[in-house]
């Protein structure tokens, strides 16, 4: 199998290093930045572009991993083909090559990527959508490649998906920001906090997110948030306030 990759962010380059370990052949990356192309495609011995006109049009299988406002013109500005396309955007509706392609659907991996960090992708859930069954098995046996957690999900559910994804990765990474910046001005590291971190997560195994909730404003307790509020600047008094007060109507039955 060949591929094309149209993307070298964060997504693509750990896609074109786990499907290249799995044997697909990754014929071409494609970046509007060439120098991130090139970056990309010299990992796995592949051509780069920063021209669409100039993809290779013989792969058996297009993988678009760029800004999610950047989908649909890449879908409008090539033609189809006859190959299996798809994107791997967590919000954008598999109706984005609607009336472009004949095979095509969506290949979307729920996690959080980085250049400088492989990912294992063994235990990364993705899910697949397509346009009709005999795709979703095309796409499905591919996502099967990578993980062993494979799941069918409508457009609907994928963008359901991503603000909750939104809420429990990246708005939490936000507020250990912000007990970073708290504890550089007490002049304390930040990992001091990672035991406390680990169990957290690690409680999740056993609990719900609702049962596993601690703190002064699930013990109700005015006086040590006005204090905490008193030490913060407005901004960081602003969100734990919210917060707290969030805290306190999800549980008020409890």
């Amino acid at each position: 199998m060949k591929a094309v990759m149209i993307g070298a962010g964060n997504v693509a380059t750990n896609l074109v290093r786990a499907l290249s370990a799995t044997g697909i052949e990754v014929v071409q990356v494609y970046s509007h930045a060439l120098a991130h192309a090139r970056e990309l495609a010299d990992t796995v011995n592949a051509g780069a572009t920063d021209d669409l006109s100039a993809l290779e049009m013989g792969a058996d299988i297009y993988i678009i991993s760029v800004k999610d406002d950047a989908i649909v013109n890449v879908v409008s500005s090539i033609p189809d083909n006859g190959a299996l396309w798809v994107h791997t955007s967590g919000s954008i509706p598999m109706t984005v090559f609607e009336g472009r392609r004949q095979r095509y659907g969506v290949f979307y991996p729920m996690q959080s990527f980085s250049k400088q960090i492989a990912t294992d992708f063994t235990e990364v859930p993705f899910f697949i959508e397509a346009v009709n069954d005999g795709v979703a098995l095309e796409i499905e046996a591919l996502a099967q490649r990578l993980s062993q957690r494979v799941f069918h999900a409508t457009s609907e559910q994928r963008r359901r998906l991503h603000i909750a994804a939104v809420f429990a990765c990246n708005f939490a990474n936000h507020l250990w920001t912000l007990a970073d910046d708290v504890l550089r001005d007490a002049e304390l590291p930040f990992d001091v906090m990672l035991p406390l971190i680990s169990t957290t997560v690690d409680k999740l195994k056993r609990l719900s997110p609702a049962e596993s909730q601690t703190g002064p404003a699930m013990r109700r307790d005015h006086r040590v948030m006005q204090s905490h509020m008193a030490m913060l600047d407005k901004d960081k008094a602003l969100i734990y306030k919210t917060l707290s007060d969030n805290i306190m109507k999800r549980h008020e039955q409890d």
